[in-house]
């Protein structure tokens, strides 16, 4: 059973366990707006829960963008959640508000004891492209693309350290190539309050990374992301197909340094399922995503079932067929 709303578009999504079950937040639109394309300016948040991945309850809306005006009074876009060292559940955000158009996008910050009911830390902002490391990316609106990123932040303890490490989709500066300024923006917190912008911990081969997860898997580390085929740099589409999808790198610790990986991981023309996260459910990986518009034409807006993902004797992320899992 994919996690489906019937009166709703949904669309990215990202999970964690509590001890009991999973829960699944996602981003979600009315269907009653009519082109899905609405969906990203008509978004709140969802939120289910599950035993298997597979079956879901429903609970309800969980978040929403501010009552105006604030910086996030536009939009709450895709983010991350994690427990603290303070015992409280955390969200990190994407926000962008209607002042700007929601042509600018910053990352916020919200607590919460049950996982469903979320109270800003202040007024939210957290982190912006300000500051001494600003100079890596591309801080204003160039006009070179819609818009002027920095989102998707997803947050994880540091491996080395007693801090905490977010990783977010931004674009390089002064690369003359649109397609080639893609970058994985970085940011470094000892408490998970306070943060201090770094610079990008990986640029180049696409125009956008969008929904960066970093893991690691038997001492090898992997940032998942997605892209569209018109995202390709030159370089890159002179490498493999273009296709739109879920791909990754593979870095030598949370670092990197960062390559990326040979071929395509999850990508189709047209695409079947994007903005994509990999999960250790104890008993192995698996990738969720949702389902975008596998016959080129309707925008399907659910979270797919999970497959089953394995890592190759080369270090290498593979998607296995469902057939094969289940003989």
């Amino acid at each position: 059973m994919v996690l489906a709303l019937k009166d709703h578009f949904v669309w990215d999504s990202w999970y964690i366990h509590d001890g009991s079950r999973w829960h699944g937040f996602f981003l979600k639109a009315p269907r009653s707006i009519g082109n899905p394309e609405l969906r990203h300016f008509n978004v709140s948040y969802g939120h289910a829960v599950s035993d298997d991945l597979t079956n879901w309850a429903h609970l309800g809306e969980t978040f929403q963008p501010s009552q105006g005006p604030a910086w996030d009074d536009y939009t709450t876009w895709t983010g991350s959640t994690v427990k603290g060292d303070d015992g409280l559940w955390h969200l990190y955000y994407t926000g962008s508000c209607k002042a700007e158009q929601g042509l600018k996008q910053r990352i916020g910050h919200a607590t919460s004891t049950d996982l469903h009911n979320w109270t800003r830390v202040g007024d939210g902002l957290i982190l912006d492209l300000v500051g001494p490391n600003a100079h890596h990316y591309e801080a204003d609106h160039t006009g070179k693309w819609h818009d002027r990123a920095m989102r998707d932040p997803w947050v994880m303890k540091d491996p080395e350290s007693e801090g905490w490490l977010m990783y977010f989709t931004a674009r390089a500066d002064g690369v003359s190539e649109a397609n080639a300024g893609g970058c994985i923006g970085f940011a470094t917190s000892p408490d998970g309050y306070a943060w201090t912008l770094q610079p990008p911990v990986f640029v180049g081969g696409f125009g956008q990374l969008e929904v960066p997860q970093v893991f690691e898997v038997d001492g090898t580390w992997y940032c998942l992301f997605c892209t569209a085929d018109e995202h390709f740099s030159k370089e890159q589409a002179a490498k493999t197909t273009p296709v739109t999808g879920n791909h990754y790198l593979v870095g030598d610790g949370p670092r990197g340094p960062w390559r990326i990986a040979p071929g395509f991981l999850d990508g189709d023309l047209p695409c079947r399922r994007y903005a994509a996260r990999i999960v250790d459910t104890g008993d192995g990986l698996v990738i969720l995503g949702f389902a975008d518009r596998p016959d080129g034409v309707d925008f399907i807006g659910h979270v797919m079932d999970p497959d089953p993902v394995e890592v190759t004797s080369e270090g290498l992320l593979r998607i296995v067929p469902r057939l094969k899992a289940a003989e």
